[in-house]
């Protein structure tokens, strides 16, 4: 028996968040084995809607036989049948289980790169043509990595999710006007000066239409407006690896210095992509329901208190303009010691907004 909760986060994601119509084709992607009873219940939910609908598998256990046994040009292709799906799809609804995060250790970090870069152009697709939505769904595997029990897991991930999203909609767009009204930003923390502008670009609302759980704004910052060092107090995660305490220091919107504690080859292999040194994403957590770094950028972004870099591919309706075949996030946490100024206006300080 399917427990009822899944059926509520399907209603969720089908009929809040794609607002599924009659005779629409729907592609859920079932990722590792975990997601069964979700993508059961969403299936479900997408044919009372009336969708023609399709469930695809992934695994990073498919990922690590392709590049343990595969070579690099087999690396770096673009998956023809995801590409085929992406382009049928109306509607994209992407069910992230969770895995070993050391699933991939050992692996070459070209092969990596590599991977990410084709299933980044996947993924490109998916926010050009369709309308979309992801969910990470815990199991084992993710409480233990979150030093939660699984049962405790489990509620966290379901009071994040089952909630009254248009209430949560109108607290963030009043949020986001503040910011939209700003031009320069300015963050400053821990080992941390930033600034750049947002002239001419928009900012955005994560209130459960892409992500789920959700929780943030965003924008994309002018390309090469960026000055100035940060530094990331959780790690960065990249396929599995963890990348540990990221400084990066910006000059005309470039990256010019990147060192790490823990996986520094990696990081500058990601910086070295096409696009990836430059950002393509500034982002404010909003949601302080969660409250503790996991490990998993779909909860970890959202944290309240926090915000998030993505290096490379900036969403075309922020008005951004990078095209960069991977889109990477970084949490910052700004809850203890941080500050966020709009046009040297304070509005945030150690973990409250003061508008």
């Amino acid at each position: 028996m399917i427990d009822p909760r899944w059926y509520q986060v399907a209603d969720v994601l089908v009929n809040y968040s794609t607002k599924v119509k009659a005779g629409e084709k729907v592609l859920i992607t079932m990722m590792e084995v975990d997601t069964l009873p979700l993508a059961l219940a969403v299936y479900t939910e997408a044919v009372k809607a009336g969708a023609q609908v399709h469930i695809e598998f992934q695994s990073v256990l498919v990922d690590r036989a392709l590049l343990s046994h595969g070579t690099l040009e087999q690396a770096e292709l673009v998956p023809e049948m995801h590409a085929k799906g992406m382009r049928w799809a109306d509607v994209y609804i992407g069910l992230r289980g969770s895995s070993n995060p050391y699933e991939l250790e050992g692996i070459p970090p070209d092969k990596i790169t590599a991977r990410k870069k084709a299933m980044g152009l996947i993924s490109s697709m998916r926010i050009d043509q369709t309308r979309w939505v992801l969910s990470r769904i815990p199991n084992h595997s993710l409480a233990q990595q979150a030093k939660m029990s699984t049962e405790e897991m489990m509620t966290f991930y379901f009071n994040a999710t089952v909630k009254d999203w248009e209430q949560e909609s109108r607290d963030y767009y009043e949020l986001k006007e503040v910011f939209q009204a700003g031009e320069n930003v300015r963050v400053v923390g821990k080992e941390t000066e930033i600034r750049f502008s947002t002239k001419g670009r928009l900012y955005r609302v994560g209130a459960g239409l892409r992500n789920m759980p959700d929780g943030e704004i965003f924008t994309a910052p002018v390309d090469d407006s960026l000055e100035g060092k940060i530094f990331f107090e959780f790690p960065g995660v990249y396929a599995g690896k963890f990348i540990k305490d990221i400084c990066l220091e910006f000059k005309k919107g470039e990256i010019v210095t990147a060192t790490a504690s823990e996986n520094e080859d990696l990081l500058k292999s990601i910086i070295a992509l096409e696009g990836a040194n430059r950002v393509g994403e500034f982002g404010v957590g909003t949601n302080f329901g969660i409250d503790r770094f996991i490990g998993d950028i779909l909860f970890d972004e959202k944290i309240g208190g926090t915000i998030h870099l993505a290096l490379g591919w900036a969403y075309s309706d922020c008005n951004g303009i990078n095209k960069s075949p991977i889109h990477w996030d970084i949490v910052k946490d700004l809850r203890e010691e941080g500050e966020i100024y709009l046009d040297e206006k304070l509005v945030f300080k150690s973990g409250k907004f003061l508008v």
